[in-house]
């Protein structure tokens, strides 16, 4: 339920402005990559009317694109040879390998931050400021093992493919690292919009880890009633079929009316 709530309101939230909805598989890694979970939201998502516009795009495809961007941060990084049990308990890097500028084995790339201030907007959540040295310090932008991290490819294709970024709270540190590396690069950021996630009472996020259940996309026409009413956009209770939900919700849709927290999800709430 959370997922579709976000997947929801991203559809609504641009196809309202008139935007194409693109769905993204952010398959980087490898190993940790299930095509079979691929798949299932894919079905999951067109069960609920929610069609990407374009072909599905998966970030595996784009490693010559971070590549590049690798090569264009080089002059900005060094490289790392901290271990992560080395830097357990540290929150801001401390600068141990600043001045290494040699690759060798065994050694991931980090970016050299700044104490300048900077801000940026969301849609929701107002302007925010942040001191890149203050708040996230030299971060890694390429892996020891010779892969691209989760900032560096989300920077480059949020900044190259799309205008809008609509994505739950829970990502909204990893905003600023990602328009920091967007300014090296000498990209415009897209526009944002942080929407709360779906948590238990205790506040715990619903996620694999803690064992939410799957949608039963055998009642998706439920399941969006109930995901609009997470969000606050009121829906009737009148039956209506999964594309006449899809076009009330992207007529009706109010960013404005998104609560600041989603009420808890209580699995008997959703019967």
């Amino acid at each position: 339920m959370g997922s579709l709530i976000t997947a929801l309101a991203s559809y609504c939230d641009i196809k309202q402005r008139g935007g194409r909805w693109i769905l993204r598989i952010d398959d980087i890694d490898p190993l940790r990559t299930d095509h079979r979970a691929i798949a299932n939201i894919t079905r999951t998502l067109h069960a609920h009317g929610l069609i990407s516009d374009a072909v599905p795009r998966q970030q595996s495809s784009f490693v010559t694109r971070y590549e590049r961007a690798l090569q264009q941060l080089l002059g900005l990084s060094f490289y790392c040879r901290c271990s992560r049990n080395e830097l357990k308990d540290i929150k801001l890097y401390p600068g141990y390998c600043r001045a290494i500028k040699e690759k060798s084995s065994n050694c991931a790339v980090r970016i050299r931050v700044d104490n300048r201030r900077r801000s940026f907007a969301d849609a929701l959540k107002g302007d925010h400021d942040y001191v890149p040295s203050d708040e996230f310090g030299d971060f890694v932008i390429w892996r020891k093992d010779d892969l691209v991290t989760y900032h560096l490819a989300t920077a480059c294709d949020d900044a190259m493919d799309y205008s809008h970024i609509l994505r739950g709270d829970d990502l909204f540190e990893m905003t600023a690292p990602q328009l920091f590396i967007m300014e090296k690069l000498g990209l415009s950021p897209p526009e944002y919009a942080h929407i709360p996630i779906l948590t238990y009472a205790d506040g715990t996020k619903l996620s694999k880890q803690s064992r939410a259940p799957a949608l039963d996309t055998a009642t998706p026409e439920v399941n969006i009633r109930h995901a609009l009413e997470f969000l606050g956009q009121n829906p009737p209770t009148n039956l209506m079929s999964v594309n006449e939900w899809i076009d009330w919700a992207v007529r009706q849709w109010r960013l404005e009316a998104v609560p600041p927290q989603l009420k808890p999800y209580i699995a008997s709430d959703l019967a």
